[in-house]
């Protein structure tokens, strides 16, 4: 597809932190084939913030530009009703796009609550994706092997095959407590998965790459190494997935896929549970 030279300044706009707003916005524009200025506004929480932020808006608008779009999740109605009339602007309420209709459904009204966490100090939830991200990072590259039955997931892979952000996407997005272990050439000579994860067999899942893609981004750490040669990568990586094969693991590819592709696929297969 080629660019039709369409540049809008977009505007993510919530009273929390705009988490939401932003990814459901990109999902969106993703759609489209434009240049985007994102500007980010979290915390717009009382009238004067929304004055400030309804001037940067026409701001742009009266400098020629196409009007912006806005993607909103403000929870206030006072403030959502002030930006929407004021602002020289497409606005997206995403909040009333679907508190409306529910609201309708259901026969009862919304708490109208900004932000997932009310009260941090009390949410389960929010304390355990804390331990989870403590715990996989304490977990990160093999560091240990200690308390591996609290592991969600253990991910194997050869170095660089993105088994870190993966691990941390899961805790932070999903709560999981995720273990990585990197497959070395020491198990390669073995042809044996490391020993302190036999026992946990059914909680692996094996990430590969291809090994062009490999080679480069371990050039970008180590340049003309061995570790980073193409030769070395393309060693490497068929010992990994040989291994995977012949051990019953599952794994994927994570070359052209994103971290949210990868974890979803890992959670359709270990912890279905978490998809829903």
């Amino acid at each position: 597809m080629q660019s039709t030279g369409l540049v809008r300044t977009v505007f993510f706009v919530s009273d929390s932190t705009g988490t939401t707003a932003e990814t459901f916005g990109n999902s969106i524009l993703a759609q489209f084939d434009l240049t985007i200025k994102r500007v980010r506004k979290p915390f717009v929480n009382d009238l004067q913030k929304a004055e400030e932020l309804i001037d940067e808006i026409n701001r742009i608008s009266a400098n020629g530009a196409d009007r912006p779009i806005v993607f909103s999740t403000l929870v206030n109605l006072e403030i959502g009703r002030v930006i929407n009339e004021k602002a020289h602007a497409l606005v997206l309420d995403m909040i009333a796009m679907f508190l409306n209709p529910l609201e309708k459904e259901l026969g009862i009204k919304s708490h109208h609550r900004v932000g997932r966490y009310s009260d941090i100090s009390q949410n389960k939830a929010y304390a355990d994706r804390i331990e989870a991200i403590n715990y996989s990072l304490s977990h990160d590259d093999g560091q240990t092997n200690r308390d591996l039955a609290q592991s969600d997931v253990i991910l194997i892979g050869v170095s660089r095959s993105g088994k870190t952000p993966t691990s941390l996407y899961l805790a932070m997005q999903h709560g999981l407590k995720v273990s990585n272990y990197p497959l070395i050439p020491e198990d390669f000579e073995r042809m044996q998965l490391p020993p302190a994860l036999v026992p946990y067999k059914h909680k692996l899942f094996g990430l590969t790459i291809d090994p062009a893609r490999l080679s480069q981004i371990r050039n970008e750490r180590r340049p003309h190494s061995h570790y980073a040669s193409l030769e070395n990568c393309r060693k490497e990586v068929a010992a990994a997935e040989s291994m995977m094969r012949r051990s019953d693991v599952r794994w994927l590819s994570t070359t052209h896929k994103s971290i949210e592709e990868i974890s979803a696929t890992i959670l359709q297969e270990i912890k279905p549970e978490k998809l829903n």
